[in-house]
């Protein structure tokens, strides 16, 4: 069934905690339906949540973003059920204290915090392109600032770990690379995307060992709350700069990224993902992928 005109769609990934959770109850406060990507279950605790699932304004959908199988029945299931998506929020993300590799076997920080972002992308497109405002988000880091060097073919298999500024800065950085190299294919389609640091939030993520020791401190006297950093990402779809494409925003600013001329490369890195084993696993199981008009050719 159509949903009315008036009635606003996001799907937000990681929306039952830390940034994620605060967005998605700003959204629903305002009265937008939430489609919600997540591994865990929402706290039992908030209101708005609850009063939300029972009206039918917050729809869940469980997958681990890490094991593919999971993700692909995932989106299965979205296309089949959200006809349009007017804003999408790819908000979910993991930032661990050591080496870690998928069930597809990369690198955990590059497989969920860049190579998950754009087949969620991708697989939605047509629900894109059914919605009015047509907006993307991906949550990014301004750790990326801080890289020195990088490597694109050491995303998937890091010859060294480091905490934080490490494969998780990578990560991110590869996130706001392709995120500005694919802005003008998606342009011309009425599609904007930016990517957008949420600053410094005291969530779960920044307080685990995977925050270095000596930021510890920092956290406790100078983090936020998340809702702050929940802000900032609504303001990077709403605010002033939403006519805006490809840019990365820190602290509300199109802040240039370094390594800007690896983008194209790292484009192509990632749709070779989709293309070559997210997309062709799934039209062999007989489905109906999102992402037929992108193909890694229209990158080089």
């Amino acid at each position: 069934m159509n949903k009315p005109e008036s009635v606003m769609v996001a799907l937000i990934t990681g929306a039952n905690s830390g940034v994620g959770l605060e967005l998605t109850k700003r959204m629903l406060s305002e009265g937008w339906e939430v489609a919600a990507l997540v591994r865990s279950p929402f706290p039992d605790d908030e209101p708005v949540i609850a009063e939300a699932r029972q009206a039918g304004r917050l729809r869940i959908y469980r997958a681990d973003l890490a094991d593919f199988a999971q993700l692909r029945e995932a989106l299965q299931l979205i296309k089949s059920k959200e006809p349009r998506i007017d804003v999408l929020f790819n908000n979910a993300g993991v930032s661990l204290a050591d080496m870690k590799i998928s069930k597809q076997g990369r690198e955990i920080h590059y497989e969920v915090n860049a190579v998950v972002p754009y087949i969620v992308l991708m697989e939605l497109l047509p629900q894109l392109r059914q919605g009015r405002l047509k907006t993307v988000v991906n949550t990014s880091s301004n750790a990326l600032l801080y890289k020195r060097g990088f490597e694109t073919g050491e995303l998937e298999r890091p010859q060294a770990f480091k905490a934080l500024f490490g494969p998780y800065a990578s990560s991110k950085l590869a996130l706001s690379l392709w995120t500005r190299e694919l802005a003008a294919s998606l342009l011309s389609e009425g599609i904007r995307i930016r990517s957008v640091c949420p600053g410094g939030n005291k969530t779960a993520m920044t307080a685990n060992a995977a925050m270095p020791i000596y930021l510890r401190p920092i956290r406790q006297l100078f983090f936020s709350h998340p809702s702050k950093g929940a802000a900032r990402v609504y303001n990077a779809a709403f605010g002033e700069g939403r006519e805006r494409t490809g840019v990365f925003l820190n602290k509300g600013k199109a802040t240039a990224l370094p390594f800007a001329e690896r983008s194209a490369e790292v484009l192509r890195k990632i749709a070779a993902v989709y293309e070559g084993e997210f997309q062709s696993e799934s039209m062999k199981a007989g489905e109906n992928g999102g992402g037929d008009v992108f193909h890694t050719g229209s990158f080089q």
